[in-house]
C-alpha cells in the first residue's frame, strides 16, 4: 500500500505541469490583451460591484490612485463607504464601434495598444499602457483632483 501512495504522489507531481500548461494565459501579459479585457470587463460593469472591481483592478496604479482619493471624498460627504471602483461610471463608457482588432507596439514600458472595428470605414482608438510590476495596466487619464479647500471662519465657534 506504502508503495501505491507513492506512486499516486509522484504521478499527481507529474501531471501538475502538464494541467498548467493547459491554463490560459493572464489578461496582463501582453497590452493589447489588457485594454481587450478591459472593455470586456467595462461593459459588464452595471451595477455590478464586481464586474467593477475586476475593471478597476487593471488600470494603472495613478488612476487607481484618483479614484481612490474619489471614493474617499465622496464617503465623507455621503456617510456611506463609497469603493474606489464605485468611481468607474459605465456609462461615461461608451462604445462608438465594437472592437475587432488590437495591435500593440511597445516602447520599454510604456505601450501604445490601436483599437480598431471591422470594415473599411471602422474608426481606430489608440490606449495607452504602462507596465507595473511586470504587468501591464491600462493608462486612464483623469482630471487631477483640486485641493480640498476650507473657509477661513469653518469650525469657529
Amino acid at each position: 500500500m506504502k508503495g501505491l501512495s507513492c506512486f499516486a504522489g509522484v504521478a499527481s507531481l507529474l501531471l501538475l505541469p502538464a494541467l498548467a500548461g493547459c491554463e490560459r494565459e493572464a489578461v496582463d501579459t501582453r497590452p493589447e490583451q489588457v485594454v481587450e479585457e478591459f472593455v470586456a470587463r467595462m461593459q459588464r460593469v452595471h451595477g455590478d460591484p464586481k464586474a467593477a472591481r475586476a475593471a478597476y483592478e487593471l488600470l494603472w496604479a495613478e488612476a487607481r490612485r484618483n479614484l481612490a482619493e474619489r471614493a474617499k471624498r465622496t464617503s465623507d460627504v455621503t456617510g456611506r463607504e463609497v469603493a474606489p471602483e464605485e468611481m468607474l461610471a459605465p456609462s461615461r463608457f461608451s462604445l462608438k464601434v465594437t472592437p475587432k482588432h488590437y495591435a500593440a507596439t511597445i516602447d520599454g514600458d510604456w505601450a501604445l495598444v490601436r483599437v480598431r472595428g471591422e470594415g473599411p470605414d471602422a474608426s481606430e482608438h489608440t490606449v495607452r499602457c504602462v507596465l507595473e510590476d511586470g504587468r501591464w495596466r491600462v493608462v486612464l487619464e483623469l482630471p487631477p483632483l483640486a485641493p480640498i479647500q476650507q473657509r477661513p471662519d469653518a469650525g469657529a465657534p
